[in-house]
């Protein structure tokens, strides 16, 4: 099949293409729920295992690392073995990675399993919209793309809520066995429906771009995620830093100017759409995945919810991401994403800018009101930017480009995570810094439950740790208020301090939406001239 053909529907007509999008967002609602839903058994994992938290930390790290170094090369994979066989191999992979998990006798196997199941994902993640594009005609893709937007949005608010009720059970392995048959499944149909895409020719292996590619995004992942643990300043995190800038340096130079057949076409980016449509994007992704980080901090070490009840919170964010995205999807067709970009971004400004005014006793119910105005945001901007970038570009460059996006937002997404972290902790004193580390150690390892700032169901002036409370027995009557109201006072400094935290964390991506919305008004569609998928193409230099 030529590399520019879309397929048309043969025997069942127009269901074929239906087909095509269940398959695809099955495959790919299961690797993305897997990257939230192991959060949640974190500590879980960690006392199942007496691991310190240094080395705990891995199973969640080398997921990402794994599948911010798989995913560079996964285009040039489709290219040479066809989009069909990569997605499904990738599909298996990661099945076979949650079984390991699930089974895992130690912490160095887990971690080990995890980074088969984040080499799987990388090899499946890209491959998912590349399929989507042949199999939907140009005025149906933004519906197409905007459907499977859903996985994108719910399945990483589904995952705590999944994870923690498995946990609250005591069944944390079935969260990786959970995947397994799901995996299978999604080959099982991928195997039927999807059809088998293969360009005429064969591109020529790029040896010193996988490696300058590998190295530069495994060292700047690596560094981002070990950045909370060791400090920005730190030599491990400073060295890595350095080593992926030299890395993707040497990349863009080799790419652009030494080989011919480049594994990431760096080219992509001269299209004007396509780079400010990944720009914005960048930022959808860094007020996604960073509300993800910050509000469950704050639910549980400062209000006191368990997981689960953490879970229920941010599904707000789920609902109206579901509502917004298919919705998006069809208004791209019809009007195209300048609109839509725009009044996302401006509801994103708003909302942000009131998150960063949150306190340790804001109203539970405003808190999901402001989550379900973000979902609704989120909905119309984060799928809607990788649709656009994709529609600029040809058929025969859409693994490639695919590849290039992904790999890029999981760089943005590790980075920004991190960076949030330390925004989150630069506003706290040292007394206090050491206060809250002691109160989080106390939750992590204590069956009651606990908030720096409140705990449900315990009146303001009894909201003491449950090990703090015991050492105040025995004492006098004058000396146990007297203890208690020191202990209030430290715990009342801490949520003050770290609302600042929140509040310093929040305006920072205030400040990333607006400079989003600035560009979004600079993309095609209405008011202008907009007639789908093939009006904001322009021809890729270096294109093949």
């Amino acid at each position: 099949m030529s590399v520019n053909s879309i397929p048309t529907a043969g025997r069942g007509g127009l269901d074929s293409k239906w087909k095509v999008l269940i398959s695809v967002m099955f495959g790919i609602f299961m690797i993305i729920l897997d990257s939230t839903i192991v959060n949640v058994a974190f500590p879980t994992l960690r006392s199942e295992f007496g691991a310190s938290l240094a080395d705990s930390q891995w199973v969640l790290s080398i997921y990402v690392l794994a599948l911010g170094i798989t995913t560079p090369v996964t285009g040039f994979l489709a290219d040479r073995f066809g989009i069909k066989r990569i997605y499904l191999i990738g599909l298996g992979i990661f099945a076979l990675g949650s079984f390991l998990c699930g089974i895992a006798p130690s912490l160095g196997t887990l971690i080990l399993a995890r980074a088969l199941q984040g080499f799987g994902g990388g090899l499946s993640q890209p491959l998912g919209p590349a399929q989507l594009y042949r199999a939907f005609p140009p005025k149906e893709q933004g519906t197409a793309l905007g459907i499977f937007g859903l996985a994108l949005v719910v399945a990483p608010a589904l995952g705590p809520i999944l994870g923690g009720w498995l946990v609250d059970a005591q069944l944390w392995r079935l969260i990786f066995f959970v995947n397994v048959p799901i995996g299978i499944l999604g080959v099982i149909l991928g195997s039927r429906f999807l059809p088998d895409h293969r360009i005429d020719r064969h591109p020529t292996f790029d040896p010193l771009g996988l490696i300058t590619a590998t190295v530069g995004f495994g060292s700047i992942l690596y560094a981002a995620t070990s950045a909370e643990l060791n400090g920005w300043t730190g030599p491990t995190t400073l060295i890595f830093f350095a080593i992926g800038v030299v890395s993707l340096g040497a990349h863009v130079i080799v790419e652009l100017y030494v080989v011919k057949e480049p594994m990431l076409n760096l080219r992509l980016f001269a299209n004007r759409t396509f780079l400010n449509a990944s720009l914005v994007g960048y930022v959808a992704t860094i007020a996604l995945f960073g509300a993800e980080f910050l509000m469950p901090v704050y639910l549980q070490a400062f209000r006191g919810r368990t997981a689960l009840e953490t879970g229920y919170v941010l599904l707000a964010v789920a609902a109206t991401s579901a509502f917004a995205t298919p919705l998006a999807g069809r208004l791209f067709d019809k009007i195209g994403p300048r609109m839509l970009i725009t009044v996302g971004f401006a509801i994103l400004c708003i909302n942000t800018w009131q998150l960063a005014q949150i306190q340790g006793n804001t109203p539970m119910s405003y808190i999901v009101l402001l989550l379900a105005l973000r979902g609704l945001a989120v909905g119309l901007t984060l799928q809607t930017t990788f649709t656009t970038s994709l529609s600029s570009i040809p058929l025969n460059m859409l693994p490639r480009g695919s590849s290039l996006l992904n790999s890029t937002r999981f760089v943005i997404q590790a980075v920004s995570v991190a960076a949030l972290a330390t925004i989150l902790t630069s506003t706290l004193s040292t007394e206090v810094r050491a206060q809250q580390d002691k109160a989080q150690q106390i939750t992590s390892t204590s069956t009651v439950r606990f908030g720096i700032c409140e705990t449900p169901g315990i009146k303001a002036e009894d909201n003491i740790p449950a090990s703090a409370a015991a050492s105040l027995t025995g004492l006098s009557a004058q000396s146990a208020d007297s203890a208690k109201t020191k202990i209030l006072s430290g715990l009342k400094r801490t949520c003050d301090e770290s609302m600042l935290g929140f509040e310093a964390a929040y305006r920072i991506t205030f400040y990333a939406s607006i400079f989003a919305l600035l560009l979004g008004v600079f993309l095609p569609g209405w008011p202008g001239k907009w007639s789908g998928r093939g009006s904001t193409q322009t021809q890729t230099p270096g294109g093949h």
